[in-house]
C-alpha cells in the first residue's frame, strides 16, 4: 500500500517544527546552566576567601594571646 507523500511531507515538517522547539528548549537550559555554574563558582570563592579570613583571623589571635599571657605572667 503506497504512502502518499503528502502525508510525509507534512509529518516531516511536523517533526522539524518539533525539532525546532527541542532546540529552542535545549539553548534556554544551556544559558540556565551556565548561570548555575557561575553562581557555583562564585559561591566557591567566597567559600574560600571566608576561610581564609577565618584562617588569618585564628592565626593572629593565636598571636595575640601569647604576648598577654607572658605580659600577665611579668608582673
Amino acid at each position: 500500500m503506497p504512502m502518499d507523500l503528502e502525508v510525509l511531507r507534512q509529518q516531516r515538517d511536523t517533526l522539524k517544527e518539533t525539532l525546532r522547539g527541542i532546540e529552542a528548549s535545549q539553548r534556554k537550559l544551556d544559558g540556565e546552566l551556565k548561570q548555575l555554574r557561575q553562581r557555583e563558582i562564585r559561591t566557591k570563592r567566597e567559600i574560600e576567601a571566608l576561610t581564609t579570613l577565618i584562617e588569618l583571623n585564628d592565626e593572629g589571635v593565636g598571636e595575640d594571646k601569647k604576648p598577654q599571657e607572658s605580659a600577665s605572667a611579668s608582673p
